[in-house]
C-alpha cells in the first residue's frame, strides 16, 4: 500500500494535462501572441517646407511606433524651393521601411492664380488642402486604416510616444497640444456663431499646462489623430464643405464644422510635452521670414530639451557659420557648465553663427588671498540693493570673467564685438535685427560704446529716450544682467580706465554707474568718469533661458558664498531675488512707445492668434 501511494504522484504528473498538455498531440496549448499595432495613415501636404523638412521628417521616423503598420500619404505642389526633391529622396530611401507609401507630387505650377504670396491664402488654395486631405482620408478608409493622422509639415513632434498616447485616450478626434513662442497653439477654446476665433478665459489655463488633461474643444488643428474605427468617424469630411455650411472657406473650419454636425467632439490633450511648432507668418511674409521663424521654434526645443535631429536618410548642406559683420564674438561660460556650452554652441551653429568661447573666471575656486594677489579691493560700503549682503563669490568671478574679455578687446584692437553669455535664449529673427541695428548705427555714425542686446530694466517709472533714425534702439536707464551686450573698443577703454578691480562691485551694478544711470549716488561718487554712451535694443534680442522660481534653476553668481566668508551662505531669499526674477509687466506710461520700430517687429506677436 505504501509502494502504491508513492507512485502516485509520478502517475498523476503523466496523465493530468499540464499548461502545454493535452491528452492527444493536437491538444498542445502555447500563450497567445500580441495584438498588432493599429494601422495608421500619416498623412502630409508640405509646400514650400524646405527649411522645415529635415527636422520634420526625422521626428517622424523617431516615432516609437512600428513602422509597418504605417502608411505614408505624402502630396507637395506648387512650390518654389525644393520641397519636391527632399519629400522624394526621403521617401525613396525609407519605403521599404513602411507599410505603404503614396505619393502625389504636382509641379506644374508655383502659385495659385491671384495669390499674393507664398504666404497668402485664398479660396483657390483653401480649396485644394481641402481636396487633398480628403482624397488623404479616403484612402485609410480604402486600405481599412485604424487611424488617420494628419500633421503640418513645420510640426516637431518630439515625443516619441505620441501616437500610443492619443490611442490611449479612446477619441474620434485629439490632438496633441504643442507648444510655441507665443500663447498660439492648435487648438481653439472658444468660437463665434459665424466660426471665427474667440478668446475665452479657458485657453490660457490649458495653454500654460495650469489644468493638464484632455479637453473637449471646438477647434483642433496642425497635428491630431483620427479614430477611424469610430462609426461616428465615417461622417467626417474635409471636402466638400457640409451642405449647412455657410462660414468662411478655411480648411480647419470646414473640418471642425464636419466633426458638429457629425456630432464629434474634438479634443485636446496637454498632458505631456508633444511637440513645438512656429507661430504663423502674416500674409505678406516670405520664405526666409518663415525659414527664420521655424529656425527659432527648433532653438526653442532646445531650451529644456536635446536638440532635435535632423533625419537620417537625407544629406544636407554644411552650414557656414560667420560673425555678423562683428571683429569678435565672445561666449562666457564656466568650464564645469559643459551642459550649457553644448547647447550654446549647437543654437549658435544652428543660426550660422561662429564664436569664441571664453572660460569664465569659477569665482568659487577663489579664495581671499587669490582675490588679494590680484589687487581686487572691495567698493567701500557696498551692499546688495535689494539683500544687504555683501559681493559673492559668484558675482566676483562673473565681473572678472567680463573684464577679461574688455581686456582682450582693447589688446586686439577690436573696433566692435558681441559679448553674451552661456544661459540666453534668442528671439525670433535675432541674426537679421542683430545685423540691421549694428549697420543702422554704423550708417548713421552713432556714437556708442555700450549697447544692450539682453537686460532687465530696472527703472520703470517712466520711459526711455528713443534714438533718432535708428529702428528699436532706446538710451539705456538703470539696468539689470550683462547676458549679452555689444561692445566698442571705445567702450571696452573707458571700462578699463575706471580701474574697477581698485572698487569692485557686480559687473551689472558697475555698468549702470558708468553711464551715470545708477540710482545710489555712493556708488557713482568713487568713479570720476562716468561717460560710457550705453543704449539697449527695444526690443530685446535675449532673454534668460530661467528665472528664480523655475524647476531646477540655479544661478552661478547669487547661489554662491560672501567673496571672503565662506561660511555665509547666499542661497538668497527667493522673494527679494529682483535680479533674476522675469521682467514684470510695465505699466503703460513707462513702455518705450516712441521708439521707431522695423516690420519684423510687427511679426513677432506673442498672442494667441
Amino acid at each position: 500500500m505504501l509502494r502504491v501511494t508513492s507512485l502516485l504522484p509520478a502517475l498523476l504528473f503523466v496523465l493530468l494535462p499540464g499548461p502545454s498538455r493535452g491528452y492527444f498531440p493536437e491538444e498542445r496549448w502555447s500563450p497567445e501572441s500580441p495584438l498588432l499595432a493599429p494601422r495608421v495613415v500619416i498623412a502630409l501636404v508640405c509646400r514650400n517646407s524646405a527649411h522645415s523638412l529635415p527636422l520634420f521628417l526625422g521626428a517622424i521616423e523617431r516615432l516609437d511606433y512600428p513602422k509597418d503598420r504605417i502608411a505614408l500619404w505624402v502630396a507637395t505642389d506648387h512650390n518654389i524651393d525644393n520641397t519636391t526633391a527632399i519629400l522624394r529622396e526621403w521617401l525613396i530611401k525609407v519605403q521599404n521601411h513602411y507599410h505603404y507609401v503614396e505619393w502625389r507630387p504636382d509641379d506644374e505650377s508655383s502659385a495659385f492664380e491671384d495669390e499674393g504670396g507664398p504666404k497668402h491664402w485664398n479660396n483657390l488654395r483653401y480649396e485644394h488642402v481641402m481636396k487633398l486631405r480628403q482624397a488623404a482620408l479616403e484612402t485609410a478608409r480604402e486600405i481599412w486604416a485604424d487611424y488617420l493622422l494628419v500633421a503640418d509639415c513645420d510640426n516637431l513632434l518630439t515625443n516619441p510616444k505620441l501616437l500610443w498616447r492619443l490611442m490611449s485616450e479612446n477619441k474620434t478626434i485629439v490632438a496633441p497640444m504643442l507648444e510655441s513662442r507665443a500663447a498660439y497653439s492648435n487648438f481653439w477654446c472658444g468660437m463665434t456663431s459665424q466660426g471665427y476665433y474667440k478668446r475665452t478665459p479657458a485657453y490660457m489655463p490649458i495653454r500654460k499646462q495650469e489644468r493638464r488633461g484632455c479637453f473637449a474643444v471646438p477647434m483642433v488643428h496642425s497635428t491630431y489623430l483620427v479614430d477611424l474605427q469610430k462609426e461616428a468617424s465615417r461622417q467626417l469630411a474635409f471636402y466638400p464643405p457640409h451642405q449647412e455650411y455657410s462660414w468662411a472657406l478655411d480648411d480647419v473650419i470646414v473640418f471642425a464644422y464636419s466633426a458638429r454636425m457629425a456630432d464629434v467632439q474634438m479634443y485636446v490633450c496637454n498632458k505631456e510635452t508633444y511637440g513645438y511648432f512656429p507661430v504663423p507668418m502674416r500674409s505678406h511674409a516670405t520664405l526666409q521670414d518663415e525659414a527664420e521663424s521655424f529656425l527659432h521654434t527648433q532653438l526653442e526645443v532646445m531650451v529644456k530639451n536635446p536638440p532635435v535631429e535632423p533625419s537620417s536618410f537625407l544629406s544636407l548642406p554644411p552650414k557656414q557659420p560667420n560673425k555678423m559683420g562683428f571683429d569678435e564674438v565672445f561666449m562666457i561660460n564656466l568650464v564645469r557648465r559643459s551642459d550649457r556650452r553644448d547647447r550654446m554652441l549647437r543654437t549658435l551653429y544652428e543660426q550660422e553663427l561662429s564664436c569664441k568661447v571664453v572660460a569664465a573666471v569659477d569665482g568659487k575656486a577663489l579664495n581671499k588671498t587669490d582675490i588679494e594677489s590680484m589687487g581686487i579691493k572691495m567698493l567701500p560700503g557696498y551692499k546688495d540693493p535689494y539683500h544687504g549682503r555683501p559681493l559673492t563669490k559668484g558675482e566676483l568671478g562673473c565681473f572678472l570673467s567680463h573684464y577679461n574679455v574688455w581686456k582682450e578687446i582693447v589688446d586686439r584692437g577690436l573696433q566692435t564685438s558681441l559679448v553674451i553669455e552661456d544661459d540666453l535664449r534668442f528671439e525670433v529673427f535675432f541674426k537679421r535685427r542683430l545685423q540691421t541695428l549694428l549697420q543702422e548705427v554704423t550708417t548713421y555714425k552713432l556714437d556708442w560704446d555700450l549697447i544692450y542686446i539682453g537686460r532687465k530694466r530696472m527703472q520703470v517709472d517712466h520711459p526711455e529716450t528713443s534714438v533718432p533714425n535708428i529702428h528699436n534702439l532706446v538710451e539705456a536707464d538703470y539696468s539689470y544682467w550683462t547676458l549679452g551686450y555689444m561692445l566698442s573698443l571705445q567702450g571696452a577703454q573707458k571700462l578699463l580706465r575706471a580701474e574697477p578691480l581698485t572698487k569692485m562691485l557686480p559687473v551689472d551694478e558697475f555698468l549702470p554707474v558708468m553711464y551715470d544711470k545708477h540710482p545710489i549716488s555712493e556708488y557713482m561718487d568713487h568713479f570720476e568718469s562716468r561717460d560710457l554712451r550705453a543704449f539697449s535694443a527695444e526690443p530685446l534680442l535675449v532673454y534668460p533661458t530661467h528665472y528664480t522660481g523655475d524647476l531646477g534653476y540655479i544661478s552661478d553668481t547669487e547661489t554662491s558664498v560672501v567673496w571672503d566668508n565662506e561660511t555665509v551662505k547666499t542661497d538668497w531669499d527667493r522673494a527679494k531675488s529682483r535680479k533674476t526674477q522675469e521682467q514684470g509687466e510695465l505699466s503703460f506710461e513707462a513702455q518705450n512707445s516712441d521708439v521707431l520700430q522695423s516690420e519684423l517687429e510687427n511679426w513677432s506677436a506673442r498672442d494667441e492668434l
